[in-house]
């Protein structure tokens, strides 16, 4: 968590280079998908009624793809490029359904930087244990701004 923790921003559009690549594996446990269906207020039972899910072709509860964005989006916001990025456009795809208790390995690669529109394309593909591709997407994202006074300080949050 880095409320009321310094943070440094992330790397400017000159420091990235296409073909840079960004590994992440999750664990979806129900802790998690209880804390995103709390904070949308969303009580789809083919979340979380596993009597529900079990009647339907799914066979088990599935995890709300809008999750697995966020933690794409994360990992963006976080690692690649970093802090003070914005998403401004994502395409994203789930070719199969990912289940409670799944382990996803998501790999990011840089595949385009515009320096003229300040942009650089993130694409992401992940797999499950069974190593069968669950996710593919294409962020444009806007990364942090070079600013003469972000180079040798931290911010503050709130």
């Amino acid at each position: 968590m880095v409320l009321g923790k310094k943070q440094k921003i992330g790397r400017s559009i000159e420091d990235i280079k296409v073909g840079e690549k960004l590994t992440l594996t999750e664990r979806i446990e129900d802790k998690d998908i209880l804390l995103y269906l709390g904070l949308t207020n969303d009580s789809n039972p083919l979340y979380i009624q596993h009597d529900y899910a079990s009647q339907t072709p799914f066979k088990k509860p599935i995890v709300p793809s809008i999750m697995i964005t966020g933690i794409m989006t994360a990992a963006i916001s976080k690692y690649l490029p970093g802090p003070g990025s914005h998403v401004a456009e994502h395409t994203v795809a789930f070719p199969k359904k990912i289940h409670h208790y799944s382990t996803i390995e998501f790999l990011f690669e840089v595949t385009e930087v515009d320096v003229s529109s300040r942009t650089v394309t993130v694409e992401v593909e992940a797999v499950n244990e069974q190593n069968e591709k669950v996710v593919t997407a294409r962020f444009l994202v806007y990364p942090p701004f070079r600013l003469p006074s972000v180079e040798t300080h931290d911010f503050e949050n709130f």
